[in-house]
């Protein structure tokens, strides 16, 4: 059963294999081992200015950080998760950027340790976060933006038939670099035609990967 966070907005959302929660304090050293032995791994993709330091990542960030994320969720503006596999911290999932009024839309990001990657975990988790971002809050439209060489994350929008939209051209700064971004997006009308396939193939069924 998910637990309930305020407004009744559930803080845990549970699959077959993969469970996405808010980070605590106490994921620091779990959470500081994936990100220090996949750094290199990592940090071609995740946005940063040219000339700006990476990151600091000791636990007075990272608790920061928590605190940031939940007072995020408590406004609404964006739901920060750990991906939780067999127990065991394997990445982040972010709804971010929320927007209402007229566009109700938000930003989906993730990250995956390496040494987990290819397990359909990230599918998996991105149907959890859909159903959470149409069902119980309520938006009409979420995107993924992916920088086009970063064959791995493509391949998740291909295996959630996500719809393309096109290459943003030098849309974010990415390890101080401006890169293009292939924009994929579904909307609630296309996740209410494909729910039943996407629960079946990925929260009940076994998935092909």
């Amino acid at each position: 059963m998910a637990g309930l966070a305020v407004s009744g907005i559930s803080s845990e959302l549970v699959g077959r294999r993969v469970r996405l929660r808010p980070l605590r304090d106490d994921d620091y050293e779990a959470w500081s081992e994936v990100r220090s032995r996949c750094r290199d791994w990592l940090l071609p993709w995740e946005p940063r200015p040219a000339g700006a330091p990476y990151p600091s990542e000791d636990r007075t960030s990272f608790i920061t950080r928590c605190s940031m994320r939940e007072r995020e969720r408590q406004l609404g503006t964006g739901y920060g998760f750990g991906i939780f596999a067999m127990g065991r911290f394997v990445g982040e999932m972010n709804l971010s950027s929320v927007s209402r009024g007229a566009f109700q839309n938000a930003d989906v990001g993730y990250w995956v340790d390496q040494a987990q990657a290819g397990r359909g975990y990230v599918p998996e988790a991105c149907v959890l976060l859909f159903r959470f971002a149409f069902e119980e809050i309520g938006l009409h439209r979420v995107q993924i933006s992916i920088i086009p060489r970063n064959r791995p994350s493509r391949r998740v929008a291909q295996k959630l038939w996500l719809r393309g939209e096109g290459i943003a051209l030098r849309y974010l700064e990415i390890d101080g670099r401006w890169e293009d971004h292939v924009r994929y997006a579904v909307t609630t009308e296309e996740w209410t035609e494909r729910r039943d396939r996407y629960l079946r193939q990925w929260l009940s069924g076994s998935a092909n990967w």
